[in-house]
């Protein structure tokens, strides 16, 4: 299985659940997933995460300090099974790129939005890490029971 996850310049969210999911499909024995991230908008193609979000994942024991931003590309649609979006307004960009063949795979990471820390203070990119651990376990169950 392919899963990408998508929020809007690929610095915050969207890499730490990159990370999150990785690391927590590995120790589950998940070898085969294949894990990515990007954003709706170019912003910061080639950056690497935000140093408040590398800081906070750190203390959590996961490494996202090698991952770098890039944008979504039409050829995403194709490769990955899951393209989950961190929040409602990356979900309605999502759809607008997507072929209409590929829509059932285009849907939200969570429920609620996830939260964009850029702007915050530092305690954020702890509530999204939270929000982020318990989405991705959440995933993994669904995938170990068939739902994914």
């Amino acid at each position: 299985m392919h899963i990408l996850f998508v929020c809007t310049g690929n610095i915050c969210r969207s890499p730490t659940a990159e990370g999150v999911l990785r690391a927590r499909a590995r120790a589950r024995g998940f070898d085969d997933l294949v894990i990515d991230s990007a954003g709706t908008h170019g912003y910061h193609v080639g950056e690497p995460p935000d140093h408040r979000a590398v800081e906070a994942a750190a203390r959590r024991g996961y490494d996202i300090s090698g991952l770098r931003a890039r944008k979504v590309r039409a050829a995403d649609f194709q490769l990955f099974d899951l393209v989950l979006a961190m929040d409602q307004g990356h979900l309605r960009a999502l759809r607008k790129l997507c072929p209409q063949a590929r829509q059932e795979n285009v849907v939200p990471f969570l429920t609620a939005d996830v939260p964009d820390p850029y702007y915050g203070a530092a305690r954020g990119f702890e509530e999204v890490l939270d929000m982020i651990e318990a989405g991705c376990d959440r995933l993994l169950e669904d995938i170990e029971a068939g739902k994914r």
